[in-house]
């Protein structure tokens, strides 16, 4: 039995975090007002629970389920498996950062009124948005 980690994040939104998800190819991602439990590999019941929830299935053949946890200052802590933390190391969680912060970007930047123009990925994974102001 695998033994599940807890990792601090910035993640405050569900609807940004599932859509960062879905960048790395997670379509399939639970969302839930009240935390539900996680799953291990056997398809066991854990202690552990999250409002957000990539069940096993979606992870890897022999994966644990991969949750979000909303914590009392807001954010979201993410609760991983000792097994699937060579795949979805910290080096993944900087990746899922990145596409949020995309997506968080996107919206605050349409709500100010702007328009997307073109979307540039350098070859460092660096994204340039170019915008106009609409009227």
């Amino acid at each position: 039995m695998s033994h599940f980690t807890t990792i601090k994040t910035q993640f405050v939104d569900a609807k940004h975090l599932k859509q960062a998800l879905a960048d790395l190819g997670f379509k399939t991602v639970e969302v839930h007002e009240v935390a539900r439990h996680l799953y291990g590999y056997e398809g066991d019941v854990r202690r552990q629970t999250a409002e957000v929830i990539i069940r096993r299935k979606f992870v890897g053949p022999a994966s644990n389920d991969i949750g979000f946890k909303r914590q009392s200052d807001g954010t979201f802590e993410a609760i991983i498996s000792e097994f699937d933390r060579e795949e979805y190391s910290k080096r993944w969680l900087n990746r899922l950062a990145q596409r949020y912060a995309y997506h968080v970007i996107r919206e605050k930047l349409h709500q100010q009124g702007f328009a997307f123009v073109e979307e540039q990925v350098q070859q460092d994974k660096t994204i340039h948005l170019t915008l106009r102001r609409s009227v």
